[in-house]
């Protein structure tokens, strides 16, 4: 599961994850192409090194190069994901930028340019984390504009007018009450009907839900994520799935990834490799989830390559009912020497499930098959680009963990590039509660984020057990899944931060790192990842509404001892930790409960730490952290240009592989536009 992204982490301006930045090496010619090039609206642009890469040998380059086309090549999916209009809205904002023989001097223009960057860091027209409709900051009229001097013959009007195409685009842009939401996990409503994305059409979430009940018998808990790759629509009155496959949906990109899979096998590292390849190619043709099961033991199996690469129908934050896999490519080298240290926390994981504060029948007896590495990503595409997880734990399906283990790895150069930006934030001045605090941060921050990211993915997603009998959690835990599932990880981070025992590994030289972790995440639940969100708003986000329950559920239960302790000087808000160890005993208190939700499947256990302390946004507060952020000029969100593999060639073999940084984003969507646009536009 990908549970850590920067957003998370971003609190008092240090970029509290992985000190470790990568190794210069003479052979890679690619220092500069780190850091930031520019920004728009609430997004900052960076850049990322891959070290290591010149030194790979030919046949692993052939290798990358072959995953990067096959990752690419699934680039179309996630944005007809995410919504049923927008590769035609894409292929309308790529002919305007590519053809329009306006002014582009004016500041309309500059309106659209900057709208067009939105929609491609979202992948799409909701917004990337809040999924709330972005609605162009020029208007209709500049709109028509920009349609009638553009070359009309490359726009995709299907046969329309122009101004009926205008017309036909006017609500799908403009009005917020049109597909307003892409994901929408409000209670008490049709969470299916209510979401925009593209993964329902003419079902309501109750038929949806008793379609894969059918499909889910409680006597087998050795199931496929039922779900995971197909759109759910209404034939002839009958419930049924469009499958993702060869043949399917999706398959002029499908078609595609299988040829670049294809080519990968003739260069695969080893025989284990060579068999992930075989067993992701089968699924892709089958569009058997069974088949998908096969490749994730393969892959989880799979701990010597160095060159790693996920890929597939994985997460499921983008469907309300959290069963529809969201398409993303990631594809990494290994760090050997980083990996070091989170391998010394995955090698004690029986350890720390021993002597985790749980339930002891909820507690697994034999922790599975943990792996866990630093890697340089090389690409990504999909649900984790342009904005990108810092830490993923794969695979999510809960049996196949228990079972066969999973793989956790920390993105080293995604967070160096972060660390790069972060170091230099004024934030940790404006929040930062006293000088001790703010000095501790500084010398710990970073250090500290490291270790709770790698604990969080390597014991947090592999720690406990559900109970025989109980269903899946998305079946059982609905739309508050997620939400426990990330709080559950986060607070076995929390929890081992404070222990010594992270001492004797030689992970952290004291606890005065668990201490600098405590006062980031409090005052980052509580406080300063409301700078993310509009007045008005509650949370809805799935990691944003596990950080706020986790800080405030544990500065509401330590009220009475003073364990956390709110303090409002000369009009600003702040929050002081009084007794760290009390605060870890609470955490502690906070996962036994939190993993029982999980393992008895307690619905309304689960809705009840959701909706009491995960939702409901104090708007006083978020309007003062609103205004103390506004001269801090920070960008909330930060997300990437991604590297480019070219190929050198000798006739029609390859020769080497060099790595290029692009400095223009929008000139990589359009360079994107060029090669893989694969799939049909529809109206």
């Amino acid at each position: 599961m990908k549970k850590i992204n920067v957003i998370i982490v971003l609190t008092l301006g240090i970029m509290v994850i992985n000190s470790c930045k990568p190794k210069d090496d003479k052979k890679d010619d690619n220092k500069e192409a780190s850091g930031p090039v520019y920004r728009f609206a609430d997004i900052q642009i960076l850049t990322y090194q891959t070290p290591g890469f010149d030194s790979l040998s030919l046949k692993q380059k052939q290798l990358a190069y072959y995953l990067y086309q096959a990752g690419l090549s699934g680039r179309d999916i996630f944005f007809d994901q995410k919504y049923k209009h927008n590769l035609q809205i894409r292929k309308t904002i790529e002919t305007i930028l590519n053809t329009y023989s306006g002014s582009k001097d004016s500041a309309d223009y500059k309106k659209f340019e900057d709208y067009a960057r939105r929609f491609f860091f979202a992948n799409g027209i909701h917004h990337h984390y809040s999924n709330d409709k972005m609605i162009p900051e020029f208007d209709f009229v500049y709109l028509k504009e920009l349609l009638s001097k553009s070359d009309q013959s490359k726009l995709p009007m299907d046969g329309m007018k122009l101004d009926d195409f205008a017309n036909y685009l006017q609500p799908i842009l403009y009005d917020p009450k049109v597909d307003g939401k892409e994901v929408d996990l409000s209670p008490n409503i049709d969470n299916v009907k209510a979401s925009a994305n593209n993964f329902y059409e003419g079902v309501t979430a109750k038929e949806a839900e008793n379609f894969y009940k059918n499909l889910s018998p409680v006597s087998n808990n050795e199931q496929p994520s039922w779900g995971l790759n197909s759109k759910v629509v209404k034939k002839d009155g009958k419930v049924v799935e469009n499958v993702w496959k060869v043949g399917g949906m999706y398959s002029a990109a499908l078609e595609k990834m299988v040829y670049w899979l294809e080519k990968a096998l003739t260069v695969a590292e080893n025989d284990q490799q060579k068999k992930i390849f075989e067993k992701l190619i089968k699924f892709y043709k089958s569009g058997d989830l069974k088949d998908f099961d096969d490749y994730s033991i393969a892959w989880v199996a799979d701990t010597t390559s160095r060159i790693d690469f996920t890929n597939g129908f994985i997460e499921v934050y983008q469907d309300a009912t959290h069963k529809k896999g969201s398409y993303e490519s990631v594809l990494s080298i290994k760090d050997m020497e980083a990996s070091k240290k989170i391998a010394k926390i995955a090698a004690n994981a029986q350890w720390f499930e021993d002597n985790s504060p749980i339930m002891p029948a909820h507690k697994k007896k034999t922790v599975k098959g943990i792996s866990a590495k630093v890697i340089t990503v090389v690409c990504e595409v999909g649900d984790a680009a342009p904005s990108t997880p810092i830490g993923i734990n794969l695979p999510n399906n809960e049996w196949i963990r228990e079972k066969h283990g999973s793989k956790s790895v920390s993105l080293g150069n995604i967070v160096a590039s972060y660390n790069e930006v972060a170091a230099k934030s004024p934030s940790i001045d404006e929040f930062g509660v006293d000088r001790a605090v703010k000095d501790r941060i500084k010398q710990y921050g970073a250090l500290a984020g490291e270790l709770l990211t790698d604990m969080h993915e390597c014991i947090g997603h592999a720690s406990g057990q559900i109970n025989p009998g109980v269903p899946t959690t998305d079946i059982t835990l609905k739309t508050y899944a997620n939400t426990l599932e990330e709080a559950r990880a986060d607070l076995v981070g929390l929890y081992y931060i404070m222990d010594k025992k992270l001492i004797d590994l030689g992970v952290m030289p004291s606890l005065e790192v668990g201490k600098a972790e405590y006062d980031n995440y409090i005052l980052n639940g509580l406080m300063t990842q409301l700078n993310r969100i509009e007045l008005g708003h509650n949370l809805e986000e799935s990691h944003m509404r596990n950080r706020q329950m986790n800080a405030a559920w544990v500065y509401d239960k330590g009220k009475k001892d003073s364990v956390i302790v709110k303090i409002v000087r000369d009009g600003k808000t702040y929050y002081k930790i009084n007794d760290y160890e009390k605060l870890r005993t609470l955490f502690g208190e906070l996962l036994k409960e939190i993993q029982r939700v999980k393992s008895e499947g307690d619905y309304e256990g689960g809705k009840n730490l959701v909706e009491t302390y995960g939702v409901k946004v104090d708007q006083a507060l978020l309007k003062e952290v609103r205004d103390r952020f506004k001269p801090l000029n920070i960008a909330p969100y930060k997300g990437f240009i991604q590297p480019k593999l070219v190929p050198v060639m000798d006739g029609d073999k390859i020769t080497d592989v060099k790595v290029e940084y692009p400095k223009d984003f929008l000139g990589q969507m359009l360079d994107y536009a060029k090669d893989y646009s694969l799939l049909p536009i529809r109206n």
